[in-house]
């Protein structure tokens, strides 16, 4: 019996520990703390749209799975639609893609050098306290 709730705790844990990964953060380097944003303005955000904050996006390379589980969640579009969408902005000169970063740190470390930036990191990490929360997704 012993080994069955041990067995059935170890279980929980690890469902919780996922859940934590799959859930992500919109973080933002602004003087205003109180932004809020929802997920069609985050959507727009990313994707050349209009918000009322001018906030200047920033995206992690396409093949991280934060970007991947983000595109799902938020953008609601596969990679290969994303990136035609942007090969048809760039050719049409209307619009331009986030600057890609590297990983989940340089994301940080640009966010914290960078007024008015703002990226996506996953759930998990820790955020340094100059920088805000604006979104989360589960």
């Amino acid at each position: 019996m012993k080994k069955y709730l041990t067995l059935l705790f170890l279980c929980i844990i690890s469902f919780a520990k996922l859940e934590a990964a799959e859930a992500i953060i919109v973080v933002a380097n602004t003087s205003d703390k109180s932004i809020q944003l929802s997920r069609q303005q985050v959507r727009n955000l990313f994707m050349g749209g209009v918000i009322p904050y001018n906030l200047d996006a920033i995206a992690l390379p396409p093949e991280n799975q934060t970007r991947v589980l983000f595109n799902t969640k938020v953008v609601g579009l596969t990679e290969a639609r994303i990136q035609s969408y942007w090969a048809q902005m760039r050719f049409t000169g209307r619009k331009r893609a986030p600057k890609e970063v590297d990983n989940e740190s340089s994301v940080l470390e640009y966010l914290e050098n960078n007024i008015d930036a703002i990226g996506y990191l996953p759930g998990d990490i820790s955020i340094p306290d100059n920088l805000t929360v604006v979104y989360t997704i589960r």
